[in-house]
């Protein structure tokens, strides 16, 4: 059996500026230190950092008032900063610059007056975040799933209309919502870049790649990750059978019959250390198991913020790609 890993896997810079920011924040201020929401979604990591005095939170009317918190790499809309601050509570923001990037778009686009089509999953946390940055009209914001939303959303002044993507779409998906809404709103306004980030779109190139020479595919990541889910659909539309795993535990060795390639990555959530049990597992199976790689791993960095830049100049921290320990039972 063949093992072919891809380049780039694992943790993007939104990712790694989110889990530095609440390691950092660890070792300046103490626990507990309390995070709305996931910081990132992979359970792994939230257990690890609960296990050392964070405190996650889904509202903010959990938190103590008085206290520090940060918000999660997938942003929120002001209405949740007006709480933090009407809770007296000191804030850390971790979502990703990517993600601030929409918020930008659609606020520009509810200052213009235009109505919004923001494409992406109607409950995922981006979204949620996203729709509150829309501050005009709630109503003259849509959320767009799917190419049938794309063919029957109405809206009034049809030729003032613009549209925004959740970061970790697949763009292979989107292309047709587009065409979708650019059919029927043929003065449909673009963002000036691709909001599907560049990790995403990264890591969903090498899967492709990877459906060229593999029989199976893997994907390690939580099932309520996006970007993760995103890759097995990657796969899928390739023709080539994908299976999400959350850790080397999930595997099952029924799903390789008959394969002599597979191909291994990680969405952008993920420790490599589960790349590596998964790897470990597969070994048991097939103690002659070869790897090889493909692609190149990524090197872009994001700016913490100002309050935390000093600690991180003061006691760097090193993450191995990173701190979670990883499934206990691997």
């Amino acid at each position: 059996m063949k093992v072919v890993l891809a380049n780039p896997r694992g943790f993007c810079a939104g990712v790694v500026r989110a889990i530095d920011i609440v390691g950092l924040a660890l070792e300046r201020f103490g626990p507990p230190i309390y995070v709305r929401h996931d910081i990132v979604h992979n359970e792994h990591v939230v257990a690890d950092f609960a296990s050392r005095g964070v405190v996650f939170m889904e509202h903010l009317a959990h938190v103590p008032k008085g206290v520090r918190v940060i918000f999660s790499a997938h942003g929120v809309g002001p209405a949740v900063w007006r709480e933090a601050a009407d809770r007296a509570l000191s804030v850390i923001d971790a979502t990703c610059p990517l993600v601030t990037k929409v918020h930008q778009e659609v606020a520009a686009y509810a200052k213009a007056g235009r109505t919004v089509f923001l494409i992406g999953h109607r409950n995922h946390p981006e979204v949620i975040g996203t729709l509150g940055h829309y501050l005009g009209d709630p109503s003259r914001i849509h959320v767009i799933e799917t190419e049938q939303d794309a063919e029957r959303v109405e809206v009034e002044g049809p030729d003032h209309v613009g549209y925004a993507t959740q970061t970790t779409l697949a763009a292979d998906a989107v292309a047709p919502i587009i065409a979708a809404l650019r059919r029927r709103f043929p003065r449909l306004c673009a963002p000036h870049a691709a909001d599907i980030c560049y990790a995403t779109q990264n890591r969903q190139r090498a899967v492709r790649t990877l459906t060229t020479t593999c029989d199976v595919i893997l994907v390690v990541g939580a099932r309520k990750s996006s970007n993760s889910v995103r890759l097995c659909e990657v796969a899928e539309a390739a023709g080539v059978p994908a299976y999400l795993v959350g850790c080397a535990t999930d595997l099952n060795q029924d799903w390789f019959g008959g394969a002599g390639t597979i191909g291994l990555t990680s969405g952008a959530s993920v420790p490599d250390v589960l790349v590596t049990q998964v790897l470990h597992r597969l070994r048991l199976w097939w103690p002659d198991l070869t790897t090889t790689s493909i692609g190149q791993a990524e090197t872009l960095q994001f700016r913490l913020p100002r309050e935390l830049e000093r600690a991180a100049k003061v006691a760097p921290l090193v993450h191995d790609n990173a701190r979670a320990d990883g499934c206990q039972q691997c």
